[in-house]
């Protein structure tokens, strides 16, 4: 796909943040089976809910756009899935606690990434007078940035207090 105007490169990273939020669900899911703390674990599932639907808008606002989402690969979310594999579920931990703790770190930097990813596409539809799309998108930052904060308060909550006090 050429891009040479800025609604080519709209339809480019709504495609891409497609692709980032399917690979990133995969590694949630895999977090969330590896997670020992119930709430870090519950998180983890409405995380990938909300993925599910932030998908759902992507793909949405694709058809709108006569656009498949998919077709692309998002190197940069692929390096992040599998940063958080090495280190929140391959990685040997001596102490639960301690996994949960880098399961949320790996997480937050996966919503990281996305929140950018959003944040964009959202700045994009709206400069180009793509209201509906740029309220959808909207929706989605917004429920990715709640899904971040969350995990903060679950980790300051506990989980980061649980692997100190297990040294």
């Amino acid at each position: 796909m050429a891009i040479k105007t800025l609604n080519d490169l709209y339809l480019h990273q709504l495609k891409d943040l497609y692709s980032a939020c399917k690979q990133s669900m995969a590694v949630v899911t895999e977090m969330g089976r590896a997670a020992k703390s119930r709430e870090l674990s519950e998180a983890l599932i409405a995380g990938n809910q909300g993925i599910a639907r932030g998908m759902e808008t992507l793909a949405t606002i694709c058809a709108r756009h006569d656009t498949d989402p998919t077709g692309e690969h998002c190197r940069g979310m692929e390096g992040l899935a599998i940063e958080a594999r090495k280190h929140a579920v391959e990685t040997d931990f001596g102490d639960e606690d301690t996994q949960d703790a880098a399961i949320i770190t790996q997480y937050q930097r996966l919503t990281h990434y996305a929140i950018a990813g959003y944040g964009c596409v959202r700045t994009f539809a709206n400069r180009l007078g793509y209201d509906d799309d740029g309220a959808a998108l909207q929706d989605c930052l917004d429920s990715t940035r709640e899904g971040d904060e969350h995990m903060t308060r679950i980790a300051e909550g506990g989980v980061n207090q649980a692997a100190m006090d297990g040294q």
